[in-house]
């Protein structure tokens, strides 16, 4: 039996390196399509980040059943996993954790599956770090709740949440630093 490529450790740095960028040029939609094969973006992600410290949290059934071993992490509730994973196509019917003022870094990392980046109806003007003057994101396949919520889990900064766009092959980030206007 061979192993998909995203569970292989050169591919799961690679990936990973992609994160990297990602997170620090918020807006910019980073492919990872030539590394993981037939692997979605985000199934590529959770096999990139998850381990056994981890807690992760699906709402809305986006794991395969199989890939559960594999990730070896704890389910965890919405409330307090430090990644929960969400369709963006579905209305924002969540609460992740935002961190503490004593622990900021506990907010979670909301991983949302959407139709395409770079296309679509929802245009989204970002600024902030990372960002040299503003970036124009274009989204299909996510409900704009998602936008209006994201605005209240990060009102306290530096609390928060941290998101993660992904296609079927791409990936873009949007840090809770990140200013977005629709």
């Amino acid at each position: 039996m061979k192993t998909e490529s995203i569970w292989r450790a050169d591919v799961q740095q690679s990936v990973f390196r992609e994160l990297v960028e990602a997170f620090s040029r918020p807006g910019d939609i980073r492919d990872l399509g030539a590394r993981i094969d037939s692997a979605s973006a985000q199934r590529a992600v959770l096999a990139t980040l998850m381990d056994g410290e981890i807690t992760l949290a699906d709402p809305h059934g986006q794991i395969a059943e199989g890939d559960w071993p594999l990730l070896q992490v704890t389910p965890g509730a919405s409330e307090s996993a430090r990644y929960v994973v969400a369709d963006g196509r579905r209305a924002p019917d969540i609460q992740p954790a935002l961190g503490s003022l004593d622990s900021p870094e506990f907010g979670a990392t909301v991983l949302i599956e959407v139709d395409r980046l770079g296309e679509g109806e929802l245009l989204l003007n970002l600024a902030g770090p990372g960002i040299d003057g503003e970036r124009v994101l274009r989204v299909a396949g996510l409900q704009p709740g998602w936008l209006t919520r994201r605005a209240e889990w990060v009102s306290c900064f530096p609390l928060g949440v941290d998101l993660l766009l992904s296609d079927a092959r791409r990936i873009v980030a949007l840090p809770r630093t990140t200013r977005i206007s629709a």
